[in-house]
């Protein structure tokens, strides 16, 4: 609850709806949460605790999701023969610093070897070239089965 409270100040306080459980990952460690497995990669993107790609094992299908970051391989460790890669594509060909560019994603998708792949987070140069993206991109409310 400290590191919820110092990361996003005032979270510690507010009544939920639901339980809140707060978890802490070793990188590249495997943890038992409930049935599922949860593995956190280190992935570069600054935000005053360590950021991680999650891979979420569970009833036989994995599902890994990026997070923000610009490529770096716990990307490939954390995304590989996944069922389901939720990946951020944030511009088209734009390098920003700890966000990911759909030109080099392109170039390591035969690094990941995920079976499916929806690039998410898009910014304004991605949505306007979305036509052109190497996998399906997310829309709000997209239901997916995996």
């Amino acid at each position: 609850m400290a590191a919820m409270e110092v990361l996003f100040p005032g979270s510690s306080g507010v009544t939920r709806r639901y339980r809140s459980d707060v978890i802490e990952l070793a990188p590249s460690i495997s943890t038992g949460i409930g049935p599922m497995i949860v593995t956190g990669y280190p992935v570069e993107h600054q935000s005053g605790a360590p950021a991680y790609a999650l891979r979420v094992e569970w009833a036989g299908r994995t599902v890994t999701y990026s997070g923000d970051t610009e490529w770096c391989d716990g990307l490939v460790a954390a995304a590989h023969g996944a069922d389901l890669f939720v990946c951020e594509a944030y511009t088209f060909e734009r390098s920003i610093r700890y966000h990911l560019d759909h030109a080099t994603l392109t170039q390591h998708l035969d690094r990941i070897r995920a079976r499916r792949l929806i690039l998410t987070h898009l910014g304004p140069e991605m949505l306007a070239r979305r036509h052109e993206a190497v996998a399906e991109c997310a829309d709000d409310g997209l239901v997916v089965d995996v």
